[in-house]
């Protein structure tokens, strides 16, 4: 009996110690999520064209694009008030997009292949303001891919493909012209 008291005893000193170290630790990781670190890129509804990962600007807080191959902008938001219009142009070889709620769980992803023409054209939207959008369409968003949205903030990432250095201008302009922006109302 006295070792079971003891494995017990043991068990609950070690849970204790464990617990309190977890709590201490527990500032140095907030504020390090996704989300948190994409806020910090600059103003909502816009898109930030992140930098090129090197050694000389490695800073572990900021975000980087670490993928020679690829431009990446991300823009975060807040359709509490009114929906996101995401839009930009073809022009790439190749373009993906994917919605992320705050949690950093991807909700939705499409690419130039699997959109209205090659265009991005997106609407992320509660589903109250989908409703009142299907009630009356407007003629601009009759080409628009809906995407219901259940939370209101969370962050959208562009995506480029970058296959040789000569095509870096083209996916910058890409980038550049994107738009990410709460849906003006007619």
């Amino acid at each position: 009996m006295n070792r079971l008291t003891y494995a017990v005893l043991i068990g609950l000193i070690g849970a204790a110690i464990l617990h309190i170290v977890i709590i201490l630790a527990l500032p140095q990781f907030t504020g390090k999520d996704a989300y948190t670190r994409v806020k910090a890129t600059g103003q909502s509804h816009r898109f930030h064209i992140l930098p090129d990962w090197s050694n000389e600007r490695a800073d572990a807080d900021a975000l980087t694009n670490v993928d020679p191959y690829l431009k990446v902008a991300v823009c975060h938001f807040d359709i509490a008030r009114a929906p996101l219009r995401l839009l930009a142009p073809s022009g790439p070889s190749f373009w993906s997009m994917a919605v992320f709620d705050a949690n950093s769980n991807e909700v939705f992803s499409m690419n130039d292949r699997t959109s209205v023409v090659g265009d991005l054209d997106a609407l992320v939207a509660t589903p109250a303001q989908v409703a009142q959008i299907r009630k009356a369409p407007g003629a601009a968003l009759t080409q628009s891919i809906i995407v219901e949205y259940q939370g209101t903030t969370g962050y959208i990432v562009l995506r480029t493909l970058v296959p040789a250095q000569s095509f870096g201008p083209e996916a910058r302009a890409f980038l550049d012209e994107a738009l990410c922006a709460p849906l003006a109302e007619d």
